[in-house]
């Protein structure tokens, strides 16, 4: 057994009074979802003084000991795929339409909060850390750290540009040239709408050709830099906007989604420095 976060925990509301298990949890673990907290309840994980607990509104006494137990190899989120899984980093491969992390608006429902559920119900219970983000409607390969220290050496790789990524995305119209770059400046206004400017930051998308149809082109897409919105934006303004990008003029939506999917990612790992690389197709029918 070990103690919620790491150490003993006292349950103690304000100026000492007891308070319900539930919210003590709650206290303890801010970040965890109210699902998570209650399957911990009903699985016998919750003990409070040495005894399991599974009703989340027993009192608990000031200085109650509080003690989450382990419960050996948790299940992974049905919602996600795995990619790859070491002590150092998580590789998923993101549905659309879930969030990276958390927004004002929605704070459950979101990679983050899957994942982080999952690594608190692992033994020894890990922690989690963003690396980077996909934009809600696109699909594809994320990675998170696991420590500080494997955070601190992605993120540098993402800040030198030392990451590869590459998207596989379905727009509209025939693009007329078989490969080539799009550079532009990009700058979010008040309402966090991203558009060209002279006073925005730098983006560089190289793109290929994959297959000319009728009415739309399938596109290989490898990022120069990663601005957000910068692939929907830049296609977007050279009339190709992605199938499915109502936001920036698509005409309407196909196949039930965005037709945006982060294919390729590769970097260094951060604990052997060697060059690591993953894939994941796109959905069947765009390609």
């Amino acid at each position: 057994m070990r103690p919620l976060g790491g150490a003993d925990q006292r349950a103690t509301g304000e100026e000492g009074h007891p308070l319900i298990l539930f919210e003590r949890l709650r206290d303890l673990f801010p970040q965890a979802s109210r699902k998570s907290l209650k399957q911990w309840l009903e699985h016998g994980r919750v003990e409070v003084d040495g005894r399991v607990v599974r009703d989340g509104r027993t009192q608990v006494a000031a200085g109650a000991r509080v003690i989450l137990g382990g419960s050996g190899a948790a299940p992974f989120p049905s919602a996600l795929g795995r990619v790859f899984e070491d002590d150092d980093i998580l590789v998923i491969d993101k549905p659309p339409g879930l969030l990276t992390i958390a927004t004002p608006h929605e704070r459950e429902r979101t990679v983050y909060h899957l994942l982080w559920d999952y690594l608190q119900a692992s033994r020894p219970a890990r922690r989690l850390f963003v690396v980077h983000r996909l934009d809600r409607e696109t699909s594809g390969l994320l990675v998170f750290a696991k420590s500080p220290r494997a955070k601190r050496h992605l993120q540098a790789q993402f800040e030198a540009r030392r990451v590869e990524r590459i998207y596989v995305a379905m727009v509209e119209g025939r693009v007329a040239d078989d490969e080539g770059t799009l550079e532009s400046r990009l700058a979010e206004d008040r309402s966090l709408r991203v558009r060209s400017g002279p006073s925005g930051k730098v983006a560089i998308t190289h793109f290929r050709v994959r297959e000319r149809r009728r009415d739309r082109t399938v596109l290989d897409l490898r990022l120069g830099t990663g601005r957000r919105h910068q692939i929907r934006v830049q296609l977007a303004e050279r009339g190709h906007p992605i199938v499915g990008d109502t936001a920036h003029g698509a005409r309407a939506v196909r196949h039930g989604r965005l037709c945006l999917h982060a294919s390729q990612l590769g970097f260094e790992h951060p604990r052997t420095s060697e060059r690591v690389h993953f894939e994941s197709a796109p959905p069947a029918g765009w390609v």
